[in-house]
């Protein structure tokens, strides 16, 4: 649970009201108390036990780390160490490799922390960047995601809260860039029914930070709209995404309207076949498809 969340006129709740904002049981919250210390700061003599709101965070940001993975006796060192606020974001731990870091998004997304996932999300795409970020956290996460969906039926809820966590971050970084390198953007869309598009959100955000600028029609995109967009806005190149094969919608070689000079067109995406997209070129990741556009843009 985020920290704006969790209300600003909280002196003074029981452990009851306590447990339910931060979605833990109240057990849970006497345990941290009699093993770490992290119980009400103040008792009053025959008064039932009260929080203030300096106890409500530090056991907001207790509640976070367990959350991400920080064995509880390290985590309520932190929480009792590190000042902390309801006014100010909760602490966020460190990982030692980027599979602990999968795995506290996973957690967090069960626990519907959106804001522990999204502070994780912009912490590792200013230290590494778009690129790396998809490949070694999100696109692994999203993996994750979908196999427990598989196997257990359930879930769906936290696929569709990653994904909106996910775009709403690549949207932001997008919007960063200042002065493009290309008057024309390039256009991204994904093709005919195809409703996936978180990558085309990442191609986005990845090109926006070598200040290349797109127009971005996102998902279900008609081979007619597009031809018009195309007509429209000439744009340099068009990268068309076909998650699934069933979507990858072939007659758009020869639909596109005929421009000099002509847009380069680009296919991603596990859903095209190299050997039927005549007239177009097929990339296999981010890494390909950026170098492709950029190196088509210039400098």
């Amino acid at each position: 649970m985020a920290h704006h969340e969790i209300g600003r006129e909280t002196s003074g709740i029981t452990v009851a009201e306590l447990a339910h904002r931060l979605g833990v049981a109240p057990a849970t919250l006497r345990t941290w108390d009699r093993r770490y210390g992290l119980g009400p700061s103040t008792h009053e003599a025959g008064a039932h036990r009260r929080y203030s709101d300096e106890d409500l965070a530090r056991l907001a940001a207790m509640r976070r780390l367990v959350v991400s993975g920080v064995p509880p006796q390290q985590a309520a060192l932190i929480a009792k160490s590190a000042p902390v606020s309801i006014d100010e974001p909760l602490p966020l731990p460190t990982f030692q490799d980027r599979e602990d870091v999968v795995a506290a998004i996973i957690r967090a997304l069960h626990s519907i922390d959106s804001a522990f996932v999204e502070a994780l999300i912009r912490r590792e795409i200013l230290s590494s960047g778009i690129i790396k970020t998809w490949n070694e956290i999100l696109v692994p996460s999203l993996v994750t995601i979908g196999k427990q969906w598989e196997e257990s039926g359930s879930g769906i809820e936290v696929e569709h809260l990653f994904s909106e966590i996910v775009k709403r971050i690549m949207r932001d970084c997008t919007n960063e860039i200042e002065s493009p390198r290309n008057p024309k953007p390039v256009l991204l869309a994904s093709i005919g029914e195809e409703h996936h598009c978180l990558a085309i959100h990442a191609l986005a955000a990845a090109l926006a930070e070598v200040n290349i600028a797109t127009h971005f029609l996102g998902a279900r995109t008609p081979v007619e709209a597009l031809s018009d967009m195309v007509r429209k806005t000439h744009p340099p190149v068009i990268f068309l995404w076909a998650q699934l094969s069933k979507n990858a919608d072939y007659s758009v070689m020869t639909a596109l309207p005929a421009l000099r000079p002509a847009p380069r067109l680009i296919l991603g995406g596990p859903g095209w076949q190299v050997a039927q997209a005549t007239g177009a070129t097929v990339v296999d990741n981010l890494v390909e498809a950026c170098e492709l556009v950029g190196s088509t843009i210039g400098k």
